[in-house]
Formats: structure tokens, sequence, C-alpha cells
């Protein structure tokens, strides 16, 4: 039995999703002007959206509409205005990073088909039934996966009814998706709100090793390994691109159809994948899929790569005698087939419409039959070059009777029909030239009609009436008795649990990212210190998730607090009570109830990316807590990938198991606008980039204290390269003594923490 495998397309404005289906793509993905993670894309309008969601179904193509970004408060009202729309077409689903908005649509949207997006950093084997829970039916998987780890998160997914994406083709990110804050601290541009300007692209001053664009990574192309891909169980197999064009989608999607259809049917791979370098590219790598994390994974040039893929062809053909005028007529010939691409594809999608149907409407009555309206509509076909019409007659259940006082006339049709224009239909007639004189039936049989004919246009499913969400209920802080906000810290070293004795604080203790196979030690070590409140990274994968797992497992302690989702499911299960650390990316009410409800939350911390007025709308659930970091480095982005490699070089050509526990250096790189930026690799921590100044919030205190149950400041001094921290019993105490309402002490921890920011929460998503 031949495999279902789908190839899912980016599609970033009309013609580049013409593109796509025309290609053979078996479902479009793409964004409107609002709600999508790819604001720089040309995007659709609503209008469009219809028209392409009917063309692609005469296509047997699938269209999902992107509404990926996190959410802010004050947007819902409209959002359910588009939900209340998009309920109403055949769209075939909806993409989402939003746990907000993954809790409305399942509790009133359940119609709508919930994919989760990449953004929401799907890397373990716990984050797939916390998502189910959620409504959604599919997930996009983090592009860091090798081929052993997404095998096995396939199994997963197999038993929790979860279809899996993968993206096999286009640009990479450099840091984990959903965890990259580079451009929202430095420019106000947040990628979580698909605003992100791109600072893997940027270019730095030159660094040790010689490079100008340290941080730039080749384009993904997992061409050659769809039969590894297949026999993982991946379903869907993802192309990006949606600020690409149709040409550059045309040629992607059709290398990739021919690619699959040619495996499918003969067993072996049967294309050879050149054209995917006559489009734009970075070149190509498949080292995350590969498990090879190495210095090839990196390229210093972000732009088109086509022309120098090309000269390194002829020099492999030709060796390095190659003349320029070789090289030059090589190129001009890659112009001239860029050009004849362009102009075969505008010419393959020129007779693709996605105009209205032409509706036309046509009264008719006389004294004892039955009030009948002809139905006319007529479209341009997309498979043919003829008009298509259809013709229906629609009736009312009573007949026409004499009235003089109420006349079914021309003005009572037009009061009730001439409006019926939709997104999919485009009123063009409305005739009542036969309707009889002083001729009657009861009004509300004319609403009936009225609904016959919306349900027919509608393809005969029923109109879904229009949902409102309820007015959320603003609950009082948990300890009414203390209402002031309460200090907690977090720590990574085991020397800093001395501080304990000196402050009745919470204490967090931040667990690493990595293990060695087999490790107790965290176990014993909670077990010994049980007023230390774990807390869990935002990234777990394969056997680093399956220890910290085990020290959830084993340790069963009264509370934690988790930025990945895949330990807050088996929290839930296993009843320890759990609060959701900042780097869920918490925005709206929303996403506070889906925690609460879905998995016995007790509280959340409330992103860092949102101002002040943008808190202030935030509605507390019973019984939770509210929590705020108001003093910590700010990580720009973490990745599997090695940062060193680029900027001051590394002896090692790829990362191998034991760089992740062992190496522990630091650096800085500088762009050109001469910010720099600090590189840390912590024993058994991800390779991070941190912007130069501390996030220091002292203004929030005085703001919003009645909104938040606790502050926390973070002593761990990751992210801190060479400068020298302050003293962390003296930043206790003066941290304490400003939410005792001491505003003198504001000076002096000006004074300790100079090279601080505010900007966050001023700016806001």
């Amino acid at each position: 039995m031949k495999p279902k495998i789908e190839l899912l397309a980016p599609g970033g404005d009309v013609e580049a999703i013409k593109a796509a289906i025309i290609a053979g793509a078996d479902a479009v993905y793409c964004g409107l002007d609002t709600f999508n993670a790819r604001n720089r894309a040309a995007n659709i309008s609503f209008d469009q959206l219809v028209g392409i969601i009917r063309l692609a179904h005469q296509y047997d193509c699938e269209i999902f509409l992107t509404l990926n970004i996190v959410i802010l408060e004050q947007e819902f009202k409209t959002l359910m205005k588009l939900l209340n729309k998009l309920v109403n077409t055949t769209l075939d689903g909806v993409i989402v990073q939003d746990l907000g908005l993954l809790y409305v649509l399942r509790k009133h949207f359940p119609t709508l088909a919930i994919h989760a997006s990449t953004q929401l950093t799907t890397h373990n084997a716990g984050q797939i039934p916390f998502l189910k829970h959620l409504g959604a039916e599919r997930v996009n998987l983090s592009r860091e996966l090798n081929l052993r780890e997404i095998t096995t998160l396939a199994e997963v997914g197999r038993e929790h009814d979860m279809l899996l994406e993968v993206f096999v083709h286009g640009s990479l990110c450099v840091a984990f998706s959903g965890l990259c804050y580079s451009t929202s601290a430095s420019a106000g541009n947040s990628g979580n709100r698909g605003r992100c300007s791109q600072a893997c692209r940027e270019e730095y001053e030159t660094t040790e090793s010689g490079n100008n664009f340290p941080l730039n990574i080749k384009d993904n192309s997992a061409f050659f390994d769809l039969p590894a891909l297949i026999e993982a169980g991946v379903y869907s197999f993802k192309v990006e691109g949606r600020i690409k064009g149709a040409s550059y989608v045309h040629t992607v999607i059709d290398s990739f159809r021919k690619q699959i259809d040619g495996y499918v049917e003969t067993g072996k791979l049967t294309q050879d994948g050149e054209r995917l370098y006559k489009v734009f590219n970075r070149d190509f790598s498949n080292a995350f899929l590969r498990g090879d994390l190495n210095q090839s994974m990196f390229i210093d040039n972000p732009r088109d790569n086509s022309k120098n893929h090309l000269v390194d062809q002829l020099k492999a053909e030709k060796g390095e005698s190659i003349s320029v005028v070789q090289i030059h007529d090589a190129q001009q010939q890659l112009q001239l087939d860029k050009q004849e691409i362009n102009a075969s594809v505008d010419d393959k999608i020129a007779h693709l419409s996605i105009e209205k149907i032409k509706l036309s409407l046509s009264f008719s009555s006389e004294e004892g039959k039955p009030l009948s309206l002809t139905v006319t509509t007529q479209q341009a076909s997309s498979k043919l070059a003829t008009a298509e019409q259809e013709t229906t007659v629609l009736f009312s259940s009573s007949c026409m009777l004499p009235s003089e006082k109420l006349s079914v006339d021309q003005e009572a049709i037009e009061k009730r029909f001439k409006n019926i224009n939709n997104a999919n239909y485009e009123l063009v007639s409305l005739d009542c030239s036969n309707l009889g004189d002083n001729l009657s039936i009861p009004y509300r049989e004319i609403t009936t009609l009225k609904n016959a004919l919306l349900a027919y246009l509608n393809e005969g499913i029923e109109v879904i009436p229009t949902v409102e969400l309820p007015k959320l209920e603003r609950h009082p802080k948990v300890d009414q008795e203390n209402p002031q906000p309460k200090l907690s810290i977090l720590i990574s070293d085991e020397a800093d649990i001395a501080l304990a004795q000196e402050t009745d604080a919470d204490i967090y203790f931040k667990l690493p990212d990595a293990y060695k196979r087999g490790c107790t030690q965290y176990v014993d070590f909670f077990k010994q210190n049980p007023r230390l409140i774990p807390w869990f990274p935002p990234v777990l994968i394969g056997k680093d998730f399956d220890a910290a797992l085990n020290i959830l497992q084993q340790v069963k302690p009264e509370l934690i607090v988790t930025n990945n989702t895949g330990i807050a499911y088996h929290a839930q299960k296993l009843g320890v009570k759990w609060i959701a650390g900042p780097f869920l990316n918490t925005t709206n009410s929303y996403v506070l109830l889906a925690l609460q409800e879905g998995f016995d939350c007790s509280g959340a911390f409330i992103s860092n990316e949102i101002n002040r007025q943008q808190m202030k709308q935030l509605a507390r659930p019973k019984n939770f807590k509210m929590l705020y970091s108001i003093y910590h480095p700010i990580l720009l982005m973490a990745s599997r990938q090695c940062f060193f490699q680029q900027s001051v070089g590394c002896e090692k050509p790829r990362i191998d198991n034991g760089c992740m526990l062992s190496c522990d250096k630091s650096t800085s790189i500088k762009n050109l606008k001469g910010d720099s930026f600090a590189i840390d690799k912590q024993k058994a921590g991800y390779p991070s980039i941190y912007n130069q100044d501390q996030f220091l919030n002292m203004d929030i205190i005085d703001d919003l204290a009645d909104l938040f149950d606790g502050f926390m400041i973070d002593l761990t001094n990751i992210g801190a390269g060479s400068r020298v921290s302050p003293d962390k019993l003296a930043l206790i105490k003066q941290f304490e003594q400003l939410l005792q309402g001491n505003q003198n002490v504001k000076s002096e921890l000006a004074a300790m923490v100079p090279e601080s920011t505010v900007d966050q929460y001023i700016n806001g998503l």
C-alpha cells in the first residue's frame, strides 16, 4: 500500500498560491494581513482567501491559514470576528502558536482543524499529548531534530492520533523557533509577532575566525532524505518560503512533487535536485536531519547563492583553469534560465481565477402557487477556458395569496436579498419583474427562503451562528491576607544554596538542558534540598527529556516551574503543582485559562515581551498566581548549533555528545552599529546569545503590584560573559527593600546594574 504523503507548500501571495496548486501541492499554507508570522510576505485578503479555497479544492488541494503568532488581550475581539467568518468557509485548517487561541478554538470553534505551529518548539514526547489535549490534530516539529528523534516522535504521534509535519526545504533559523527574542529586545520587532528582523542574517564585525555573517546558516533541504522521512512516519513534507515569489514556489514544489511521486512509484529517487539551485538559495544542508552539526552548515553569504553554485559546478567540471569569459557566459545563461522560469510559471497560472462567482436571483409569483426563486451561478472554470453555469429553483412552503396591505413586491425582496453578497459570490442581477401584484405570504417565509439560499450557496452546509466570547472574570490574588508581591530567586549554582539562609524568598533551581546517560544526581540533590523548587528549561530533547522526566517522577516535588509543555503534561498526570515559566510566551488571559482548565496549572510567568498597558488587560483566573521576572539577562536566542565555530573558532569540526556537557566557553560579537552581544555556553546548556544590557524593571513594582503575586530575580550569572556580576546577597536585600516600598534603593540598584534596560516593558508587542 502506497503511503499517504502530503506535500505542503508556502503561499505568500495569490500568484505564489496559484503556482503551488498548479505544481501539484497537496496543501498550501498562507496568511492574511494580520495574525500571521510572515508580516513581510504580501499576504492576502479574506475575500481572496475564499477564492483561493475554492480554486484549490478544484485541484484536490487543501488550504491552511496561518494564525501563528502570540495574541494580545485586546486583539481577541477582532480575532473573534475573523474566526466567525472562517468557520463558515471550507477552510481546511488553521496553524496556531498561541496556547490561548488553541483554547478558544477548541472550546468555541470545534469544526476548525487546528495545527500546532513550529513556533511552539515541539521536540519531545510529552509535548504531543499536551497539544492533543488542547485540540491540535497535527504538529510541525522543531527543525533541529534528527531522524532518530523524529522517528520516536512519530510513534508517539500514532499513539495519540497526531499527524507530524517536518520542514523539508527552505530557510533555516539558527535559533530554536518560538524562542528567538533577538529583534524583540534589540529593535522591538518580535519574531513571535511575525516581525523578525533576521538578526541572524546581519553582517557583524569580522570575527576572530574571519567571518562577517557568523550566525548565517545554509538553507534546509531534505530532497534526498525523503525515503528516510517516509520510513520515520512523517505525514506532511513542508516547504518554507512565504516571502518567496511564484517562480520559486513552483520550481521547488514541482521538484518535490516529481521526487515524491517517482519514489512512491519506483522505490528510487529519480530527481537530481539541480533545479533547486536555479531559484533563491543559500546553498543547502541537511545536517540537522542527519544529526551532524558541523561547520559546513554555515555560509558567509545571506544572499542568493545561485551564481556561486554555478561557478563551483564549472570548477568541478573543468578544473580551476576556467576563464572569466566562461564564468560570465554561464552566469548570463543562468539569468536567462531564471527569466524563462518566471515566464513559464506566469503562463501556467494565467488561466487560474479566484474571482467571485457571479450570482443572479430571479423571483416570480402568482396566486395559489409558492414564491419561486431561480438561482443562477456562473464562475470561470480554472480547468476549462469556458464559464460554468448552474441553476436551481427554490420555493416557499406557502402559496401566494391576495393581500392589499403587505405585498411581497420588489421593495420587500430587495430589502432582504440585495445584500446577499458574501466572500464567495457577487450579486450581479436581482430580477423582480415576474412578481405578481398584491400577493403575499408570511414574511417569515421570505426569511426561510433566504436561509435556504444561503445554505445552497454554502454547499448545503448549515451556517454556524456567531460566537461571542463570554466576559472574563477578574479574580483576586490567591493570598488575600498577604497581597504584597513576594520575591523569588532563580539560581543554577549549588554554591548559591547558601543564599537561602539569608532570605525567605522562594528559590528556584534551574536544571540543565542536557544530562549524562543515567544521570541521577539531581534526584538526590532535590531530595536533600526540599526548599528548592525545580525550574525546567524550555528545550529538552530525546534522552535529556527522559532524564528531566525521571527527576520529576522520582522527586515528585510539591511545586515546579517549567518552560517546557512536555514536563507540564507529566506534572499534571503526577499531581505535581506547576507554574508556567516565562518562555511559554504568555501574553493573554486565555493562555492562563488553557493552562489551568486543561492541566491544573497553579500560576504563570507573564511574558517579558509585553508592556504595562498590555499586562493591565489580563484577567486572573480563580486561585491562579501571576508572576513576572524583573531582573534577568536578556536571552536573544538559543541554538542547537555552535556559535563558537564562526566567532572565535573551535578545534572540533562538529558538535559531538561531549560538547553539550563539557563546553563552557563565552565570547562576544559586535554588529556594524557597534552593539555587542554576549555568546555564552554553560556546561550542559545550549549555546546562547544575550543582549549587552540586563533587564531591570523597577517601574512595574509601582505600576502593577496589585496584579502580580510575585516578582523574580535571576541570579544565575548566565549570559554575563566577562562582566563582573553584582554581589548576589546585596541584590537580594535591595530587591526585598524595594518590594517593601523603599524607593531609595532604586538608585542603588541602578548603580549595581549599570548596563540595564527596560525597553521591552515600555515598547511591548
